[in-house]
């Protein structure tokens, strides 16, 4: 069986046959009626053979139209969970999109797409779209590399060192040598401590937000603390470990944060 971009191409194609077949059924409805308004008996008479012939041309291409969708129920969601992560990395590839797929999830940097086969649909960037053809989430990806995500960082900025300032005291510890190194994932774990909120931010979001954080800045708080973010830590078990992908498709990985008075 074809992929979801043949298959709505089917059923475009489809569609546009019975819309077209319908117009031209409007039409000669139409032809009669003005052959009735203006009392042309010959055209009246032609009339209903013409009327027929349209009206079982829309029948059957009305037909064709309604069963023009190639998958069932339990198909779609089988694909959804098989087949269609790489279809879509395919089509995207040839629109130029590079597409990762890191932890069951895609990335197209800044963008993160989530798979939902049973609800027929994707979760993009935390929005979910029931819209899954692969060519116009590709394009859409495309779109979205080139627009603000609404991404704030120095509001995120100012929500890190928050936690991190209740997590090792007040910002008065704090020298030029730095701080404590406090695992991100503790950070994480707090951000999301109330019910509900790690489904709507899970660990690749925060990942994400890190790496936007420290690619494009800013790096000081309003309390003239600037950030820096570690790689690793030592002793650390993987779990502890975030990461995103950068549009090159390397894994940037983040351990822990410091904040420190700035060196004059």
């Amino acid at each position: 069986m074809a992929g979801f971009e043949q298959a709505f191409d089917d059923v475009e194609r489809a569609a546009e046959a019975a819309q077209k077949a319908a117009a031209r059924l409007a039409s000669t409805a139409n032809a009669l009626k003005k052959a009735a308004q203006a009392g042309n008996v010959a055209a009246i008479r032609r009339g209903p053979d013409r009327l027929g012939e349209a009206m079982e041309e829309a029948r059957q291409e009305v037909e064709r139209a309604a069963a023009s969708w190639p998958f069932s129920e339990s198909e779609e969601a089988d694909y959804l969970k098989d087949g269609y992560a790489a279809e879509l990395q395919a089509v995207s590839a040839e629109k130029g999109l590079s597409l990762y797929e890191r932890d069951g999830q895609l990335i197209s940097p800044p963008s993160i797409l989530r798979i939902l086969p049973d609800r027929r649909s994707v979760m993009l960037d935390r929005k979910s779209r029931s819209t899954i053809r692969p060519s116009w989430l590709a394009e859409l990806l495309l779109r979205n590399k080139g627009k603000s995500s609404g991404f704030t960082p120095a509001q995120f900025l100012e929500a890190l060192y928050a936690v991190y300032a209740d997590i090792t005291g007040p910002s008065t510890s704090i020298s030029k040598q730095g701080g404590s190194v406090v695992p991100l994932a503790r950070i994480y774990r707090l951000i999301t401590a109330l019910p509900g909120i790690g489904r709507n931010y899970d660990r690749m979001d925060f990942g994400r937000d890190l790496y936007m954080l420290d690619s494009q800045g800013p790096r000081i708080t309003r309390k003239g603390l600037e950030v820096s973010f570690s790689s690793s830590g030592g002793k650390y078990n993987p779990r502890d470990l975030l990461y995103f992908v950068n549009p090159d498709g390397v894994s940037i990985n983040f351990y822990g944060v410091e904040f420190r008075e700035i060196v004059q």
